[in-house]
């Protein structure tokens, strides 16, 4: 698998709106935290990156995981049918009600830090944000075995330059995308695999992270983004792409 060959002497900045998967939740979680974790490359911080700084022609298949799990499953056996890495950004409420899902996520591929239960971060304080990301570093680990550290994925997308810095002071370097395909939106949104297939070969580039979702749309309840992953990975192919983990963002 390749890796990414040029890496940039300062992190840019985002400009893309955010998403709105999820509900935002209400409650602030209080799970013990686990220890802060230090040393990221000058370079990765301040910034949502957007992409992997490389010529190669690879892609990061990301999928976010917090409302349930119900395409866990046939992600897995499309990942592991076609031997093709991937991370997982979990919230650590769906590593306590999906404990199971967790622990194959974890064991198949990379698991990022998505917070505890979601909310938008740029509405809290720097002492909540702080509590959501600790915590759901402290669930993920719990359920799994598996340190989330360094990535992490804003809810919703919702960030600003703040928030990057509270997260990045807690060892976390934030992971956005360079297209999201929609299908959460689902059908009653008028997405189709076929379009979550020709959103991701339209954002072709080296170095494409894509955002694809494991649960299911709670409105039609289809799984658009599982639905079109095997077709995905073989038009990324058919291009000339490899697959990486975001693990290929620091080098």
């Amino acid at each position: 698998t390749p890796t990414p060959t040029t890496r940039p002497t300062t992190a840019r900045p985002t400009t893309a709106p955010p998403t709105t998967a999820h509900p935002t939740p209400s409650r602030t979680p209080t799970r013990t935290p686990t220890p802060t974790v230090t040393g990221l490359p000058p370079w990765l911080l301040g910034a949502d990156w957007t992409h992997l700084p490389t010529t190669a022609k690879i892609v990061a298949l990301t999928f976010d995981a917090g409302a349930n799990a119900d395409a866990a499953a046939s992600v897995l056996a499309s990942l592991a049918r076609e031997h093709v890495p991937a991370t997982f950004f979990l919230t650590g409420q769906f590593a306590e009600q999906y404990p199971a899902a967790a622990r194959a996520l974890a064991a198949a591929g990379r698991v990022g830090n998505h917070t505890f239960d979601h909310p938008d971060l740029t509405t809290l304080t720097d002492t909540q944000i702080r509590a959501e990301v600790r915590a759901g570093a402290s669930e993920i680990v719990q359920v799994t075995g598996h340190q989330p550290a360094p990535w992490f994925r804003f809810p919703y997308g919702a960030r600003n330059a703040h928030t990057i810095a509270v997260v990045n002071s807690l060892g976390y370097v934030p992971v956005r995308w360079t297209v999201d395909t929609l299908g959460w939106e689902g059908s009653t949104g008028g997405i189709t695999a076929a379009t979550v297939l020709a959103r991701v070969v339209a954002g072709e580039r080296p170095g494409e992270i894509v955002l694809m979702h494991l649960g299911s749309n709670p409105s039609d309840h289809s799984t658009l983004d599982a639905d079109a992953l095997p077709a995905v990975i073989s038009a990324l192919r058919a291009a000339g792409y490899g697959f990486v983990t975001i693990d290929a963002l620091a080098g």
